[in-house]
């Protein structure tokens, strides 16, 4: 997420409160995450109302008693201290502010995962539907379709996911079907499996492999990509036997090939060159 200075300052001061809201006891992260999500649908909506507690120009005390006129009883008071923070502070548009509210969301729900003992399976679980949506082309042409109903997208993928992940997998991914942002959904799921592995400090490896790799052969190559990018790795790995052979292992915006199609692409460049 790319963001204006103004609008990366009150973000940080935000992310601030959320930790120390989360950090109380008894808060409950996963409760707070859904609740800041259920107002960026909120914000979507109304203009009008997303309008008024992004303006800079009025008073800020008076953003905040907008927000807990219209949220109070509906939220709880953890996710109110948070938009708290949020509203009263200048960002640089309507829609940074929308997509901060975003950010502290997902992060409260990842830190439930993380304080459940299951963010790794919150993780994989999304690197698995973002690999069912890249093999699916028309299921993320529906779910990419802009003109089609918010509330169509979000039975869809609720049918496609129901009862088959963590309910914290299920939210964020509904998040990315109903708000994209230009992006693909596929890629915008991606996005959150980087925000997951990030939590334990670790960069993502995403591997395809012309062959199913045993766990040895998995914490080998995990170890291996640790040592060349000098920082832990969560790998993820999909089968794809029309590699030909070998592995295609790809770490942010960098490609190793060494499959068979790959080297024979190579060739070919090459001999045409």
């Amino acid at each position: 997420m790319t963001l204006h200075a103004a609008s990366r300052e009150a973000l940080s001061f935000a992310e601030a409160r959320l930790d120390e809201v989360l950090g109380d006891a008894g808060a409950d992260p996963s409760a707070v995450g859904e609740e800041l999500l259920s107002v960026v649908g909120l914000l979507t909506r109304e203009i009008g109302l997303r309008r008024a507690v992004s303006d800079g120009s009025s008073d800020p005390e008076a953003r905040k008693r907008l927000v807990r006129s219209l949220l109070e009883g509906k939220v709880s008071d953890p996710s109110l201290r948070v938009l708290d923070a949020v509203v009263g502070n200048r960002w640089s548009s309507s829609r940074e502010l929308v997509d901060g509210i975003e950010a502290l969301g997902q992060t409260a729900l990842l830190t439930g995962a993380e304080k459940g003992g299951k963010l790794d399976t919150v993780e994989d679980e999304l690197f698995r539907i973002a690999r069912i949506l890249d093999t699916e082309p028309e299921l993320e042409r529906a779910l990419s379709d802009k003109t089609a109903p918010a509330d169509a997208k979000r039975t869809l993928i609720r049918n496609l996911v129901a009862d088959k992940v963590d309910p914290i997998t299920a939210v964020l991914v509904e998040q990315v079907v109903v708000r994209p942002r230009g992006r693909s959904v596929a890629s915008g799921v991606d996005r959150l499996v980087e925000l997951a592995a990030a939590r334990s400090q670790r960069s993502v490896a995403y591997v395809k492999s012309a062959t199913e790799l045993t766990g040895e052969q998995r914490e080998r190559l995990a170890a291996k990509l640790g040592q060349l990018y000098e920082r832990s790795i969560a790998l993820h790995v999909e089968f794809d036997p029309s590699i030909g052979a070998g592995l295609v292992v790809r770490v942010g915006d960098e490609v190793i090939d060494g499959s068979a199609a790959g080297r024979l692409d190579a060739l070919r460049r090459q001999l045409t060159g």
